[in-house]
């Protein structure tokens, strides 16, 4: 019998939704029959797979019970051994399908410059690929995390249950005879966010973790980020998963509780606890995990953690040669026990990025996924894997630039009273050409590097709401005024998998425009805790007044970013009543919708009372690398 889903956090009773079953047929799921088969030196799964190098048991759906008495359901992948000793295992942990089911490459345009034949098929969504790890020595074990499929149990969001679940299993596939004892996690996003609640459990036998970009507090991160809840997201996400019970609900979550209490402050990971080896990854591409990467580097208390910051897209990263290599030497030293040198590896590792395309839009942008307008390319090339003693960097200088209300930024602080107002109800696509966006602009006279948070001090009023949803972006702007874009994957890649230039889809995946912040009013109390200088973490705790037509301090930060800009050059920081970001899915533009109503009217100048009203940013520059 399964579990009770009475579901609690703390004294919260957590609220449930239905979930789609599992149909066979379907999303690749194929059935819970419990079997055991061995994959040929040579098998492919496909006729376009990647065959396997090295004779691989391949079991499946095999059952691994929980302390509570639930059963998750498991596929297990490891080399045909023998009696040539045991092997480790990578346990990537998420509810999205194991072994080639629910999600895949397959569902997106050009597989993210991922060709077909560099796979099995039987990877796990944002995981690893066993004909890789097999042939390298590994065993992977697949697990459908607790209610997803066929496993038993309610479909938990990621917290101190995962945690739990993530204890259980590694102890016991770590007892299993062809297992060395030795486990690691590993994977990107859900997968990566698991990690840090599955060590801070801290079971014995998790030697080291390896989070490939994720968020650590979903709250403030994702769910929330700046007291403003991204519901249209979360929506798909839970259309897309299957099982057999109810699911956790976020969504019914957020609108019960609104505000910081037990259940959110669980979905925020206490790296602190975490004892164990960890290699981190990270890119300013992802409008997801960026900072839970980078708190997760910057909060755990060993310093046997290295961070890499990388230049493209989690998913065309997981499965470039150069990051299998560099997983194995990390697996290598710390599961298999290799003298390898590792420790050498520099701490922090970082890209910047030159942008390289601009883009002219039609006068009348026709709703389209595809970038079809007018194109150049603007060759300036990222710099890559730039070694750093530490995050953030210890040498960078924080240059306060003041909005005026001519439409530039500057040192110089603005005397005349001014203003400057942006409508902040316009409907928005998030295709990067929205109306209503306030823009202001600094030129460098030499070259200079961006490389961290921006903060922002914005004086704002709004006298037609209690309350106001801001956003804010930073754009790089060529030395004729064109903004930037970034293509997230290398061209000649996407060109590889039948994605000319001109089919780049229009989203965040693909296209990153620079890095954004955003905040309500009144959820504008700065958490005095868990703010760092360099980085403002806010309470969400009440909602503080906004009385119409009063000026308020709002201060927040923007997400990290990593920008390289030569003389004549531009900083353009944007501020308006929408997201900036382009959408991650077709089907989410414009269905984003603030709180807004009216003008959101900016101080740019002048003082009030014997205080001063200029509104302004602080930005993390570097002079020389």
């Amino acid at each position: 019998m399964e579990p009770s889903l009475d579901v609690k956090v703390g004294d919260t009773p957590v609220l449930l939704r239905k979930i789609q079953s599992p149909i066979e047929g379907q999303s690749g799921y194929d059935g819970s029959e419990t079997s055991t088969s061995l994959l040929q030196t040579g098998y492919r799964k496909t006729e376009n797979a990647r065959p396997f190098s090295v004779d691989t048991i391949f079991e499946k759906n095999i059952d691994i019970p929980l302390r509570d008495g639930t059963i998750l359901k498991a596929d297990i992948f490891r080399p045909d051994n023998g009696s040539r000793g045991r092997v480790p295992v990578l346990l990537p942990w998420s509810p999205y399908g194991k072994s080639g089911r629910g999600m895949t490459l397959g569902m997106l345009p050009g597989r993210m410059g991922v060709p077909e034949d560099w796979l099995s098929g039987f990877e796990k969504f944002e995981s690893p690929d066993p004909a890789e790890w097999t042939a390298r020595g590994y065993a992977l074990v697949h697990i459908d995390s607790r209610g997803a499929w066929d496993s038993q149990g309610y479909l938990c969001w990621p917290g101190s249950q995962e945690g739990r679940d993530g204890y259980d299993v590694i102890e016991y596939v770590a007892k299993l005879p062809w297992c060395n004892g030795n486990v690691a996690t590993v994977g990107n996003s859900w997968l990566g966010r698991a990690q840090w609640y599955i060590a801070a459990e801290q079971p014995p036998s998790l030697k080291c973790i390896a989070p490939l970009e994720g968020a650590s507090d979903l709250y403030r991160e994702i769910h929330v980020r700046g007291g403003i809840a991204c519901t249209p997201f979360l929506e798909w996400m839970m259309g897309n998963l299957r099982g057999r019970n109810p699911m956790e609900d976020p969504v019914a979550m957020l609108k019960k509780y609104p505000l910081m209490n037990d259940y959110w402050r669980d979905k925020r990971a206490d790296i602190s606890r975490i004892k164990v080896p960890a290699y981190i990854l990270a890119s300013y591409s992802t409008f997801l995990h960026l900072p839970g990467s980078l708190r997760g580097f910057e909060d755990m208390p060993h310093d046997k953690k290295w961070l890499r910051i990388h230049s493209t897209q989690e998913w065309h990263d997981l499965y470039q040669p150069s990051t299998n290599d560099e997983l194995q030497s990390f697996f290598d030293r710390y599961l298999k026990g290799v003298s390898n040198d590792w420790e050498s590896t520099p701490k922090v590792r970082v890209s910047l990025l030159g942008f390289n395309q601009v883009r002219r839009f039609p006068n009348h942008l026709p709703d389209t996924l595809f970038l079809v307008s007018r194109t150049y390319q603007y060759l300036q090339p990222n710099i890559i894997n730039k070694p750093f003693p530490t995050w953030p960097v210890p040498e960078t200088r924080y240059q306060r630039l003041y909005l005026h209300k001519d439409g530039t930024l500057s040192p110089d602080f603005p005397t005349t009273p001014a203003t400057v107002s942006y409508q902040s109800d316009v409907d928005c696509k998030q295709m990067g050409n929205d109306p209503e966006e306030a823009t202001f602009t600094y030129t460098f006279s030499q070259r200079t590097y961006l490389l961290g948070s921006t903060k922002a001090t914005l004086f704002i009023s709004c006298p037609d709401a209690d309350d106001m949803d801001i956003f804010l972006q930073i754009r790089k702007a060529d030395a004729h005024g064109n903004h930037l874009l970034n293509y997230n994957i290398p061209q000649s890649d996407l060109d590889a998998c039948g994605v000319p230039q001109d089919k780049v889809p229009l989203l965040n995946t693909y296209v990153y425009l620079g890095p954004t912040g955003q905040i309500r009013a009144s959820h504008r109390a700065i958490h005095r805790e868990l703010s760092r200088p360099h980085y403002i973490q806010h309470e969400h705790l009440r909602e503080e007044e906004t009385p119409r037509g009063e000026v308020v301090k709002v201060e927040t930060s923007l997400w990290p970013g990593g920008i390289i800009f030569e003389a004549g050059e531009s900083l353009v920081f944007k501020v308006s009543g929408h997201p900036m970001y382009l959408a991650e899915f077709p089907t989410l533009r414009g269905e984003f919708k603030a709180r807004n109503v009216g003008k959101h009217i900016l101080s740019v100048g002048g003082s009030r009372d014997g205080g001063e009203e200029g509104s302004y940013i602080t930005v993390p520059l570097l002079k020389k690398l």
